[in-house]
């Protein structure tokens, strides 16, 4: 069976992280660049900070960080969502952050970035948050989709000008 036959037969959960999934997770976020990136972009610095961020959450260096994941009844891994409990940009209301959200290829068109990110906002809202918050690069058509279809508000503008 395909990871795409076992997903579609709902033979998967989403579930908290565990010492057993870092390998896999380290795996999954390098997708993190798995679109069209930007010029003046390098593909790892889109990933190696929250690559860095799994290993906090493992050491339990970073208690303000909750990793879900999807995974197969046999512990395959088919994506991930970290998210980060804190305090509102501007308000400083109790807030979450979603850090990074991650399909693997062979699953993707199954539903699992939503339950993902449905996980994620639970989360949120048990921890107490009033909002949850993301940031996503303006060429990540997939990623905006989901997040449009989700309700999120494009807010706020990040420019950038390189002078180099």
């Amino acid at each position: 069976m395909t990871i795409n036959e076992l997903a579609t037969e709902s033979n998967y959960s989403i579930r908290p992280a565990t010492e057993a999934d870092r390998e896999g997770l380290h795996e999954l976020v390098p997708l993190l660049a798995d679109f069209d990136i930007p010029p003046n972009r390098r593909a790892e610095h889109l990933w190696q900070g929250d690559a860095q961020t799994v290993d906090r959450f493992f050491s339990g260096e970073d208690p303000h960080v909750a990793i879900d994941v999807a995974a197969t009844a046999d512990n395959v891994l088919l994506g991930l969502a970290i998210t980060r409990i804190g305090e509102e940009l501007l308000s400083h209301t109790p807030s979450a952050h979603l850090e990074a959200l991650v399909v693997a290829p062979t699953a993707r068109g199954l539903g699992l970035g939503r339950k993902l990110l449905a996980t994620s906002e639970a989360r949120a809202r048990s921890s107490g948050a009033e909002s949850l918050t993301l940031h996503v690069f303006n060429r990540n058509q997939r990623a905006k989709s989901l997040y449009a279809d989700a309700g999120f508000d494009q807010e706020l503008i990040r420019a950038i000008k390189w002078l180099t």
